[in-house]
């Protein structure tokens, strides 16, 4: 199966594919449903695109639902897109495909999950179409996935295996744009359902029914779905004839794309030759220290655990604190700094095959080559680690909070 994961930006593309990813995905402005994931601007990007690729897939995202105005738009930069090295297109919309058609008449076209495809019907009616995938409604179960493939074997079948979920079916909510005028629909969600409410709800016709509001952190999650997590059940995808699995996470964190690709890498490939849990459980153990909500299977198997709301929010036991640039001298790192951290700071690597390793022994530079006792963001600076590490690796301390 393949492994598609999120790439919010350059960064996080690069990230991607150095920890396991065999596809990425990325939106195109203008035109996605994560507006604030730094969308990738055609005319600035597809030289550092096709660098990054180098060779592996990569699929564009235009999978707003489309006004007239939206088209026209397109239309207007659909030349712009041409030059992308672009392997499919995840539409959500089938006005679009007779623009991408006249323009890019070799892409791929797989079919978003945003637009709720969830029987062989309608499957086979957008495979005539010209689909050559599709990512099914998240409400579908793993039998019906099963059902569907066995009927179109021929039809690629991708599924979200990991992330947050949606309150709204098929993620159409307006919740956003009532509350905060930021429409999900259109690629501007402020989560709303993810908010921390306070005050107590009561429904018109039910005087004196009140919702329990008050927990033991003063605020409720009411609203706020669990996320989905597949990572101990991919063979059962595999046998059901599930072709890729695809990362939630666009608008999260290089240090979450890393850490849940590598997982998902590890898990596929102990599965593939049938070797013990032991090759890849430290990096599924991994899984638990990136940020998340509770975990759920969501509704693959018939039991709709997505309906039930979280108990918690956010649970994050390290800070991602910076990336391991290029090696300037022997044992000398440039680091792209995320956040400030201290000589003091007990921190950690890890690495595409290294679940973690703490370092007491590193030294710091600034950014003229002097010692330093910290290094902030602003700034950046250098690092001579104490144990061995490569570009791409990343550092993280964990959270006081936590």
């Amino acid at each position: 199966m393949e492994l598609l994961a999120p790439a919010g930006d350059l960064e996080k593309l690069e990230i991607a594919y150095r920890y396991g990813a065999d596809a990425a995905y990325l939106g195109l402005a203008g035109f996605s449903l994560r507006r604030r994931a730094n969308d990738v601007a055609p005319h600035e990007t597809a030289a550092a695109l096709a660098r990054i690729k180098n060779g592996r897939r990569l699929y564009g995202a235009l999978n707003i639902y489309f006004h007239n105005e939206d088209l026209r738009r397109l239309d207007a930069q659909i030349d712009a897109i041409a030059e992308l090295p672009l392997d499919a297109l995840i539409v959500s919309d089938i006005g679009v495909v007779p623009t991408i058609r006249r323009r890019l008449p070799g892409v791929e076209l797989h079919l978003s999950t945003q637009a709720n495809c969830l029987n062989t019907d309608a499957a086979r009616i957008y495979q005539d179409l010209g689909f050559s995938r599709i990512i099914p409604a998240r409400e579908m179960s793993l039998e019906a996935i099963a059902e569907l493939k066995s009927t179109l074997p021929d039809l690629e079948l991708e599924v979200f295996v990991h992330g947050a979920m949606c309150l709204a079916y098929s993620g159409r909510c307006l919740l956003s744009a009532w509350q905060a005028g930021r429409s999900g629909n259109k690629g501007d969600c402020a989560h709303s359902c993810r908010w921390n409410y306070r005050h107590a709800i009561e429904e018109a016709k039910r005087p004196g029914h009140y919702y329990p509001v008050e927990e033991g952190d003063g605020f409720t999650t009411i609203l706020s779905p669990r996320d989905l997590c597949m990572i101990d059940h991919l063979a059962e995808l595999r046998d059901a004839g599930v072709d890729a699995l695809k990362i939630e996470g666009r608008v999260k964190s290089a240090y979450y794309a890393a850490i849940v690709t590598r997982a998902y890498r590890k898990e596929l490939d102990r599965i593939a030759v049938g070797a013990t849990s032991d090759e890849s459980r430290p990096y599924i153990d991994e899984l638990y220290n990136v940020s998340h909500r509770e975990f759920s299977t969501g509704f693959f198997f018939g039991d709709p655990e997505e309906l039930v709301p979280t108990q918690r929010s956010y649970e994050q036991a390290y800070r991602y604190i910076a990336r391991v640039l290029d090696e300037v001298s022997p044992g000398m790192f440039r680091l792209d700094v995320k956040n400030a951290f201290s000589r003091t700071d007990p921190i950690e690597f890890v690495g595409p095959d290294l679940p973690y390793r703490a370092d007491d022994a590193f030294r710091l530079f600034d950014p003229e080559g002097r010692d330093t006792e910290s290094l902030t963001h602003q700034a950046g600076g250098f690092i001579r680690p104490g144990i061995p590490v490569a570009p791409g690796f990343l550092l993280r301390r964990r959270r006081t909070d936590a």
